[in-house]
């Protein structure tokens, strides 16, 4: 990781619009909490968790957070001079990475636990398993989104597709996508802390297999893009 790459990566990400995105999606999931146990919904609310922070705003704050961190650069050109630097392509990518990784953790996250206690606090544990499972597939969105970034100028639009189409539509319905969607590795691992969690079941062993193979791969193949970009643009001036 580089530390000059690592900070012009998070200016980048508080230097946009989008990282108001960032800061509303928490507000929104803690405010809808606090309404709801205010009005006496409490745990019966729990949906709020697993069925809109969870599985949308998660995998959103990942996808806002990557694409801010990596694809404006590309689109601009700008990532040219940056990559002038006699600094490895893979360790740019890992430091744009672990840039986007903090703020999906904070932004994404944290946020599952706070909601969580602030509508029961007697369903500590359920809540807690929720953000075990959410760091798993937060971190795995981060290297998928960062690798979507680094191919290509629509990574937004892809990652929507893949969290609503992908995972959403057909994922409630076809069951075995299941073993190539990153939320259910999540809700593995969720499970496992919370037997009560009853979502289609994937193999705790398989979802964290899953979610190193991505991290790895997309951060790998993040950074052998820009070194292929690299070559790309040269080549053509």
């Amino acid at each position: 990781m580089n530390p000059t790459v690592t900070r012009l990566a998070a200016q980048a990400l508080l230097g946009q619009r989008r990282v108001w995105a960032l800061a509303a999606f928490p507000v929104i999931l803690i405010g809808l909490a606090a309404v709801m146990r205010a009005t006496g919904v409490g745990e019966s609310g729990y949906m709020l968790i697993s069925g809109i922070g969870f599985p949308i705003l998660l995998p959103l704050v990942a996808l806002l957070a990557a694409s801010s961190v990596l694809g404006p650069e590309i689109e601009d050109g700008s990532v040219v001079y940056l990559l002038a630097k006699p600094v490895s392509r893979h360790v740019v990518a890992v430091s744009k990475f672990v840039v986007a990784w903090v703020a999906t953790m904070i932004a994404g996250v944290l946020p599952l636990i706070v909601a969580g206690l602030v509508l029961a606090p007697d369903l500590q544990n359920l809540s807690l398993a929720w953000t075990i499972g959410a760091a798993l597939a937060g971190t795995a969105y981060c290297a998928a989104f960062i690798a979507l970034s680094a191919f290509t100028s629509f990574a937004v639009i892809g990652g929507l597709v893949f969290v609503l189409v992908w995972e959403g539509m057909l994922g409630s319905t076809l069951q075995g996508i299941g073993w190539v969607s990153i939320r259910q590795w999540g809700v593995a691992l969720a499970r496992h802390f919370d037997k009560g969690i009853t979502d289609p079941q994937i193999p705790l062993l398989y979802a964290l297999a899953a979610a190193v193979v991505v991290l790895v791969a997309g951060v790998w193949f993040a950074g052998d893009r820009l070194r292929s970009f690299t070559l790309a643009r040269g080549e053509g001036g």
